[in-house]
């Protein structure tokens, strides 16, 4: 039996891999307790609602995340160069659970978020604040390579909207097809939609 300490975080836990591999909504408090190993009055010791537990396990998932995030894109990593370790890195994590499970499970906040924007405002604001900080790091090594010639982004914000944007419509249509080489591809695209090519392309 699993210690008392451990049951919050496996039910975090439980309901993050849950809503991950198939959806928010066929996410059962019967289910996240089943896979936790816990009984139902222990969900309700430590959380209100589903809803709460949701917005709970997609905040731990990205405080684990983080550290990662601030390893990828270290300002001491030339700045293009993190976008190429950070899209590397999520090919080759979904790569993983695509042989564990046979699908491409894309990302899970984007998931759960396009799902209950419109019917659960806890989760979704959640969902908001941590893309709102996925979006930061991609600010960041825009504006540097900006900073260093590297492309031509004025406004450092907008640039980074766009390729993020576009990389999770391609995360979203890698789930769709179950074709995990649209994510290997993404590298050139993100050189083509920062101008890398453009850029190099005058400075030679």
């Amino acid at each position: 039996m699993p210690r008392v300490s451990d049951m919050k975080e496996r039910l975090m836990d439980a309901a993050m891999d849950l809503m991950w591999e198939n959806s928010y909504g066929t996410t059962s408090v019967d289910a996240i307790c089943e896979r936790a190993g816990a009984k139902k009055g222990s969900f309700y010791y430590f959380f209100k609602s589903k809803s709460e537990l949701a917005a709970a396990a997609l905040e731990s998932s990205w405080s684990k995340k983080k550290a990662e995030m601030d390893s990828i894109f270290s300002p001491t990593v030339p700045p293009l160069e993190r976008f190429d370790r950070y899209f590397d890195f999520v090919h080759d994590r979904l790569a993983e659970v695509q042989k564990k499970c046979g699908s491409i499970l894309g990302c899970p906040f984007v998931n759960v978020g396009s799902e209950v924007s419109t019917q659960d405002q806890i989760v979704r604001e959640t969902i908001d604040r941590i893309m709102d900080s996925k979006l930061n790091y991609f600010v960041s090594a825009v504006r540097d390579a900006h900073t260093q010639g590297l492309i031509d982004a004025p406004d450092p914000e907008a640039k980074a909207r766009a390729l993020f944007a576009c990389y999770q419509g391609t995360m979203a249509q890698a789930r769709i097809q179950n074709d995990i080489e649209l994510l290997r591809q993404f590298k050139n695209v993100a050189k083509d939609v920062l101008g890398v090519k453009r850029a190099q392309a005058v400075s030679a």
